[in-house]
Formats: C-alpha cells, structure tokens, sequence
C-alpha cells in the first residue's frame, strides 16, 4: 500500500497556480536561482537586511522578494556576509551604470566602484553637439522637376 500524498492547493505565497515543488513559478524560479546563484543563501539575506535596501537614504519604499535585489560584492562569492539586499533602482545603478552621479549617496559609489573597478567616474553628461548639424539637400534639381509641377504641366 502506497503512502497517501498531500496535494498542494496553493503556493506559500498565495498564488493558486502551482507549477511544481508546490511552488508558483515566480517562487520556483527564486528557489532555483537562490540555489544556483546564491548558494541557497537569498532567503537569509533578504531576512536579515528585513527585505529593504541597505543602501542610507534610500527612499524606494517596496519591499519583499520580487522588489529587492541581492548583490554579490565579491561575483560569485555567495558568503552572506559579502551580499546585500538593494532595490532594483539602487541595482540597477550599481550593475547597469557607466557614470557616477553627483547626488549618489556614498554608499552607492563604493558598490558602484566595487563593481566598475577601473571604470570611468564623471559628474556630469555633457550635451554639447559634436557632429556637424545636418545641411539643407534639395530633393529635386529645379523646380520644373517636382511631382506638383509635372502635373500642372500635363493638364
């Protein structure tokens, strides 16, 4: 006789539709990438920064796994002590960005100079034009050759 099986009505986030390991596929998809990338340690992270951004300042007000980011300071080292939880604006800075803006708090620039270390700061974007503005070109050689004229001519 087989062991009765307990079926899953609900994933633990509350979503009804179950893909597999009883979970909805957002959260199997945070398991499988919490193991793989995070050496199981995402949860432990998330918990313990209290699913906020550490970053002083911050002012993102979501929380919770699918609006924060966990960080590695060190790629690939998933050591919990060398990750933090950030919000995906503060991230995707930190990741994503070629400059460091003036008004970035300090934190910020030493993760964003973690991550760029022989990467180009600059304070500013300049916006002066550097190719030659474009020049005025005449679609037709005379006047005689535009469509409007050739058809005031053949009536």
């Amino acid at each position: 006789m087989t062991k009765p099986k307990q079926i899953v009505m609900h994933c633990p986030c509350g979503n009804a539709k179950v893909l597999a390991k009883g979970l909805c596929s957002t959260c199997y998809t945070l398991k499988r990438q919490d193991e793989e990338y995070f050496g199981g340690h995402r949860e432990e992270v998330l918990k313990r920064d209290d699913y906020r951004c550490r970053v002083p300042g911050c002012t993102t007000v979501k929380r919770g796994k699918r609006s924060v980011a966990v960080h590695h300071r060190e790629a690939g080292n998933s050591d919990p002590a060398k990750m933090l939880t950030l919000c995906l604006p503060c991230h995707a800075k930190v990741t994503r960005t070629f400059y460091v803006q003036n008004d970035w708090p300090e934190f910020l620039r030493v993760l964003w100079r973690e991550q760029h270390p022989e990467g180009h700061e600059q304070s500013a974007l300049s916006f002066a034009t550097v190719a030659p503005q474009a020049k005025n070109v005449l679609l037709f050689k005379e006047m005689g050759d535009r469509p409007s004229a050739r058809r005031a001519r053949q009536r």
